[in-house]
Order: C-alpha cells, then structure tokens, then sequence
C-alpha cells in the first residue's frame, strides 16, 4: 500500500507518498524500520508543575528509574575539552537576569531534513518539524528540559545579552511584530536584537535552508523576567514556560555536549568551529540537609530502614553519607533551584518512592490533654446565641475600613480614626474605631426592605496607636435597631433589656447605667448612657442623633448599643444565688414621675438600701416638648411576714422627697 506520513500517523505531512530512503526487502513491517510503536505513560499534571526537572523526558525517565529500582542510563554526550584550542565565541553578558549563556560554533552542516526516527518523535511529542537544526533544539528540549535556539552564524557574530533603554519594534520567527519594552531581556548581534531571551527567536536570524554554519545558544535566565516578559508580550512558548519554572543552569553545558554528539552522529560532515563558550553569573547555593533516623520515622509514622532511605535518596540522584543514623543529603543541582529546600521536602521523596500503598493503616495514637475555654470566644458565641435565637437580629460581617464617602454621607465624622498610610483608595484612607457608623451605613441600604429590623456585629476595631507604636485593637460587640412602627423610648429600653438578658445569662450580673457626654456625630447629647456591668466600665447605650438619623430615614427611630467583649470577658461569673420564694403576699406600687430630662430614679431607690424592695420594673413612658413622664412599679416583699402599707410608703416617701430634690416630681399620688 502507497501511504502518504499522515496516513500512517507519523506527522501532518499530506504532501504525496513517503519516501523510504533506507535499503529494505520488499515486504518488511514499517515498525522493523521506524520507531513507529509508541509508549504513553500517563502522569498527573500536579508531579510536573513545581519540577523543572520534570519537564524533559530524562527528568521523568530518573523518576521511572528509582519506581521501578533499575539504574539511568546516563545521557550520551561530547566531551566539550577537546575543543579547547580553538578560538571561543564573542560572548558577553551585560544583564545579570542572564545567568548563564553557554554558546558553540559549528560548520560545514550538510544536512537540512531530520532523521525520520526524530521527526517521528517529535510528532508524537505534539511539535512540528521544521528543519533539522531546528529540529535538534526542540528535540533536546523535550529529552532534557533545557531550551535551546540556533543562530545562522552569518547573522550573528557578537552576542550580547541586554535590555535597552527605550522601546522599540521587533519581529520573531512567527513574523508578528511585538513591543519589547526596557524590561524586556534581548539576545542581541552586538547592538541588534536577534531574540527576545528566552521566549523566540528573531526572524531575521532564523535557520534557513541554506545555513550551513551555526552558532548554538544553550541559557538560564530569571524565571520571574521571563514570566513577567510573556505576560506583557501575551505569547507564551515551550522555553518560556521552561524558563518560567527556575532550570538548572547546570544543565546549559550539558546540553550543548548533547548537542555535539548528535548533532556530529548525524551529520558527519559538521564540525566544531569554536571553544565552548561559557559565561556564568549566577549559580544557586549548594543545599546540604542533616537529619537523623529519628526525623524519619517522626514524619512518616513507619519503620524504614537506613539501607532504603540511602537507596532512595541516590537513585533520585541526591548524595547521601550515613554516619551513625545521621543522614547528611546533598541536593542535587536540578532540585536545589526552588524545589528541595528543607528537611520536610526529603521527608516527601523517600515516601513517595517508598509508596504510600506500603503504608501500615491504623487509628492514629496522640495524648489528648483537656483544653481550657477561651473565656472572649466562649462569651462571644453565647452572645450571639442570645441575639439570634431569642430575638432574631441579623448577624453582619464588614470590612474594618472607614468608607470616607458613606460615613460623610451620613454626616459622620472620619478625621479622629487611625489613618493609613500610603492608602491605595481615598474612599478607605482610615480605620474604623466604633462599628457604630458601619452598621448605621447598612441600615441606610435596608430601609426600603422591613420597617422594623434589628442588626448585630462582632467585629475588630482600632481605637488608637499605644506608646509602642502598634494599633490598638479591640473586639467590640454592636447592635443596632431600626423601627418605624416603636417610639424611641420603647425602643431603647427594649435594647437595653436585651443587653440586660445577655449580661444576666452569662455574667449573672445586673448592668447600670450612668449618663455619658456626647463625642461622636452619631452620638444624641441627652440620650447617651454608659454601660456598667461588675463595676466595671464595659460599653454605651443610646439613640443616634437626630441630624444622622434624618438622613438614614426621617420617619424611623434608630437606638444603639456598643460593648467591649475582651472587657466583658474579663468579668467574672457571679454565683446563682437560690431564694426561696416569700410565703406572704407581695406589695406592688405604681409611681408616675415628670422630669425635663434625664431621671436617675434607680439610683435614688438604690440609696434607700430597703432590702424589702423585690422588683422595679418600667411600666410607661411618655415624651413631648415640656419633658419626659415615666412610671414605675416597685414590688415589696417580706420573707417571713406580711408587710404594712405604713413600712411600704415610708420608704416610698424618702424615694419621692430625694427626686423632688432634683426637680424630678411626683404626679398623681402614689398608686397601690
């Protein structure tokens, strides 16, 4: 049968009938003839990303190797020293991106079209031939992982490796122009570019069918310039992404020795015209790793004998001396770029040669100590318990940032927050120190959704710089409540009562209150309380002022309440104290009083110190322009008898007269 190469599936090649060259009987199998047969092993991606080793076919074969516990064939190779007295290549590095640029000349090459075997291989590979210099770079790619490139000799006599100045226009072998910009490595014949390094040659410099003098370029440049050359140039190839991934610069003088040898093997009539020309100006430190068996046997969780580990290591090509059972682990150069680096990485190569399958599998075995709760999480998790469970609030989660735009929207100040410095964006130029006008930001966005909502947030804030010189910060409990249908009064002293639940469940202990001076925009001058919880100063509690709250929503009220958790954690837990529960009947009495603002009523029952007093509770409020009516219910209680109107009202009467004194009036009588 007469096939042309794409028929038998050797290359794209349509053109007519494949030409057998090679003297053979009629009748011979083409696979007796070319290596047609093909091996495919399958490896996962993830084995090749971080080795740059892997990315040649010899890479993989070392792999294969130590699996299969048989010894590399070492790579056939020219030795470059006989060529020591000829004339070296004009060669100079002016970047030290460049690390090393090995470089030889070659002449009197006859042969333009690659061995048939070799194009057949680099088909397989997924390259295209091209020519057979051309070829024998790519191929030697593709065995060892080094990128290579062939100069026609006559167009390039002086190489330099550099970046330029200023921008200029330059065409590669695919005849696109590219932008070079000044950060972009060139290889150039003294000051013309020939090729952008490491990525593609210049179309002016390019093998043609006539070259029959080379000059060889075998390199290792910066990954990271290469990378950064591609990104900006969009074109990636097989050397960059190489180049990319940190090669051995010991592999350049490998690679042209390999290339020698083929290249002579193939062509007998190619000669070396040069010295090996080598420039070297950056090497990689040598990596040296010690550890002890008992490391081994720590990070794996097995047994593995001396002889394996030693076995293992070498046939990957790390050298090992064993002293004792301490191991001292040269790596080898094509690991030591990047890859191997610690002692935990030695630790991951002898148990993937080992073999994970081989592993023993058991319940794994470690003391277990008891741990102590942290007391912030803990009352931090028991917060919000309280105010999602039992009162159903939304919980937020936002930014530590202070949003100039929608805190000036607002009419909230920004200057007096720690500011950042060299802040990217102007919108976030400092860091919050109340979550207070956050959440108030959100309500502003929510309005439109329920006429009634409340919202909570545990979150980081800073409050200053310290005399060290680092930020302040703190965890701050805030919650905000929005209402359109509930007045203001109700709707903070239904606040307050849920911040009295959450102090009473986890502290057992009572809040109080004490009136606190407006600082803040926000903040209302009169309505603003401290919050005090076992004597200690924990938070504050108030409505948002009238100016900040007309621009969130005219016809809502908004109430507040921020308290310091790392604070509050700090209290201690009060003891439950059981009390039996009096036999005899309770006194409630009602007590309306009018006040132009602010009425201390609790503290004037506290100073009585009647221990008779069971219960005071809020039972109405009333605000308009000429002051504030509020009426309370004091329950009266005896243990062990029944209590006298006569002994209730004379503490009543010393209530009233210490209110009265502060213009605090009694209104209608008292009511039993």
């Amino acid at each position: 049968m007469c096939c042309s190469e794409k028929e038998i599936g050797i290359s794209d090649s349509h053109e007519g009938i494949m030409d057998i060259t090679e003297d053979v009987a009629n009748g011979t199998d083409l696979k007796d003839i070319y290596e047609i047969d093909d091996i495919v092993f399958e490896v996962d991606n993830k084995s090749l990303t971080n080795r740059p080793d892997l990315w040649g076919h010899y890479g993989i074969a070392r792999e294969f190797a130590a699996l299969a516990g048989r010894e590399l064939k070492p790579l056939d190779v020219a030795d470059l020293s006989v060529y020591d007295n000829l004339e070296k290549v004009d060669l100079k590095i002016e970047d030290t991106l460049c690390q090393r640029y090995s470089s030889i000349k070659f002449g009197g090459i006859s042969k333009h079209v690659s061995p048939v075997n070799m194009r057949i291989r680099l088909y397989y590979c997924g390259m295209r031939a091209l020519n057979f210099l051309a070829d024998l770079t790519n191929y030697l790619m593709l065995e060892m992982g080094q990128p290579m490139h062939a100069f026609d000799s006559r167009k390039v006599e002086k190489i330099r490796i550099k970046r330029f100045d200023k921008p200029f226009t330059f065409t590669t072998l695919d005849g696109v122009e590219r932008e070079i910009d000044e950060n972009t490595l060139m290889i150039c014949n003294g000051d013309t570019p020939v090729a952008i390094a490491g990525i593609m040659g210049g179309l002016d410099s390019e093998i043609v069918e006539d070259t029959s003098t080379l000059t060889l370029e075998s390199a290792t440049f910066d990954a990271a310039s290469i990378r950064k050359s591609t990104v900006r140039l969009a074109h990636r190839t097989d050397a960059s992404m190489r180049y990319e991934k940190c090669l051995d610069p010991e592999m350049t003088a490998v690679a042209v020795a390999r290339f020698v040898k083929l290249l002579t093997d193939i062509d007998s009539e190619a000669k070396v015209v040069s010295a090996f020309t080598d420039e070297y100006v950056f090497k990689y430190d040598d990596v040296t790793l010690t550890f002890d068996k008992a490391f081994v046997n720590k990070y794996t969780g097995i047994q593995i004998d001396n002889d394996t580990i030693v076995k293992t290591l070498k046939s990957l090509g790390f050298g090992v001396e064993l002293d004792g059972d301490v191991f001292t682990v040269d790596i080898p150069s094509w690991r030591a770029t990047k890859d191997v680096t610690i002692k935990a990485d030695i630790i991951e190569e002898i148990t993937r040669i080992y073999g994970y399958d081989n592993f023993d599998v058991h319940t794994a075995e470690a003391p277990l100590y008891p741990v102590r709760a942290d007391r912030e999480k803990t009352d931090e998790d028991r917060i919000k318990d309280i105010l999602v469970k039992r009162y159903s609030m939304h919980e937020l989660h936002s930014y530590v940032w202070a949003y100039y735009d929608e805190y000036k929207a607002l009419g909230i100040e920004v200057e007096d927050n720690v500011e950042l410095i060299n802040a990217t964006n102007p919108n976030i130029k400092t860091i919050r120190k109340s979550i207070i006008p956050t959440q108030l930001c959100q309500v502003k966005y929510n309005t439109s959704y329920a006429s009634d909502f409340a919202v909570f947030e545990v979150g980081r804030v800073v409050e200053g710089i310290g005399a060290d010189g680092l930020c302040n910060e703190r965890k701050k409990l805030a919650v905000t409540m929005y209402s359109k249908t509930k007045d203001t009064e109700q709707l903070y002293f239904e606040l307050r009562d849920i911040l009295a639940v959450i102090a009473d469940d986890i502290k057992h202990e009572p809040l109080k209150f004490e009136k606190a001076e407006a600082t803040h925009s926000y903040q209302h001058p009169k309505n603003l309380n401290k919050i005090y919880c076992g004597g200690k100063l924990i938070g504050e509690i108030g409505v948002v002022n009238s100016a900040v709250a007309k621009k969130i929503d005219k016809k809502a009220n908004i109430v507040y309440a921020e308290i310091d958790v790392a604070d509050f954690a700090t209290i201690d837990n009060a003891g439950i104290a059981y009390a039996e529960p009096s036999k005899f009947p309770e006194i409630e009495i009602d007590l309306s009083f009018v006040s132009p603002a602010y009425a201390p009523i609790s503290e004037a029952i506290e100073k009585t110190g009647c221990n008779l007093i069971k219960n005071v509770s809020v039972v109405d409020t009333y605000t308009d322009e000429n002051g504030k009516a509020i009426t309370i219910r004091i329950v009266f209680s005896h243990p062990e008898r029944t209590l006298t109107k006569e002994e209730v009202l004379k503490v009543v009467d010393v209530i009233v007269e210490d209110l009265d004194k502060k213009s605090i009036k009694l209104r209608n009588g008292v009511s039993l």
